[in-house]
């Protein structure tokens, strides 16, 4: 396999306003350019946590790091998803249990010039979180919008959060678990130095969906797990019901991941292909599957030095690809793959 692509990276912020940063999400403008969100403070999980956000206008530079929401608690996991009528939409969580926090949302007309106020995405629901859960939704061939969710009460299980209405309504698909799995209430699955917040190492299981559609209809997930590897689930109904989660042969160390289709189909996935439960966050890969999915190869490492590179979000617009990632908590980076003549 060949790379078809030149790399370009850069990094979003000259000056990082808070202790750390961590989990972007990036969406091409419609205005054009780029706007990266992400969330920051003194320490993961802690209740001075806000989301941030910068853009890019086309030929330009990154603009400085704007706090754009900030709960009373803590605030975790931005995604950026426009409606049809264009529309963009933030999505975040909020609350300092992860087991508990609630969705909220916050739209702009502008393209995230302003935004309004924010509101709980499902209000009430106690379930642990709604809609995308990290990763951005997609839209399927019958306009219904697809968002990977997950709950994380001691068995880590994932679903889909569907949409028929531009995102005015959510109903849950059936859980998505590997079956059989034992875990004993309480019990704590690895010990780690990554920054993450303390309650992270509790829980067994898959989390973090990232989706995509098949030519024939069918839709897939792939998943983040506590077992070393990525994990896969498949519907035949728009996401309505799923599979159990199995495994494939490409290594997870309990870190997010990231995949996008392109206009020909082929698929690219960004990871870290380390084996272990909570283990390194480096290499920071690119993958490739020319055959939806069924296999992948290795087009290149994105980052191979000590430290963090994780929680990748990609996107493509025609040959187009941006990645955005964390860089060892440090800063955001955004790769721009152009596709060789």
């Amino acid at each position: 396999m060949t790379m078809d692509f030149a790399i370009h990276k850069e990094l979003v912020m000259e000056k990082l306003p808070t202790a750390f940063c961590h989990a972007s999400t990036i969406i091409k403008l419609r205005s054009g350019g780029l706007m990266c969100c992400w969330f920051g403070g003194s320490h993961e999980g802690e209740a001075d946590v806000a989301i941030f956000g910068a853009r890019k206008e086309a030929g330009g530079g990154w603009s400085a790091p704007e706090k754009l929401a900030d709960g009373v608690e803590a605030n975790w996991n931005p995604v950026l998803f426009y409606r049809e009528d264009g529309t963009l939409l933030l999505f975040y969580k909020e609350g300092q249990q992860i087991a508990h926090w609630r969705t909220m949302v916050m739209q702009s007309s502008d393209d995230g010039l302003s935004w309004t106020a924010p509101a709980e995405l499902v209000p009430g629901d106690a379930s642990g979180g709604r809609g995308p859960v990290r990763n951005k939704p997609i839209r399927l061939k019958s306009g219904r919008i697809l968002a990977g969710g997950s709950t994380e009460h001691g068995i880590w299980q994932a679903f889909a959060d569907l949409s028929d209405d531009e995102g005015a309504n959510w109903r849950k698909s059936t859980p998505v678990v590997i079956e059989n799995l034992q875990y004993e209430q309480g019990e704590k699955t690895a010990e780690s130095d990554i920054a993450v917040s303390a309650q992270s190492f509790y829980g067994r299981g898959v989390i973090q969906p990232s989706l995509w559609q098949s030519a024939d209809g069918s839709v897939h997930m792939l998943l983040r797990s506590s077992e070393g590897f990525v994990f896969r689930a498949d519907s035949e109904d728009e996401g309505e019901s799923w599979s159990a989660a199995y495994a494939l042969s490409l290594p997870n160390n309990n870190s997010g991941l990231d995949l996008v289709r392109l206009e020909d189909g082929t698929l690219l996935l960004v990871c870290n292909p380390v084996a272990a439960n909570w283990g390194m966050r480096s290499p920071l890969s690119l993958f490739i599957s020319e055959d939806d999915g069924a296999s992948w190869a290795k087009l290149c490492d994105l980052e191979t030095a000590k430290g963090e590179f994780s929680y990748p979000a990609i996107i493509a617009q025609g040959d187009d690809v941006h990645i955005s990632y964390t860089f060892d908590r440090k800063n955001i980076a955004v790769v721009h793959l152009v596709k060789k003549s």
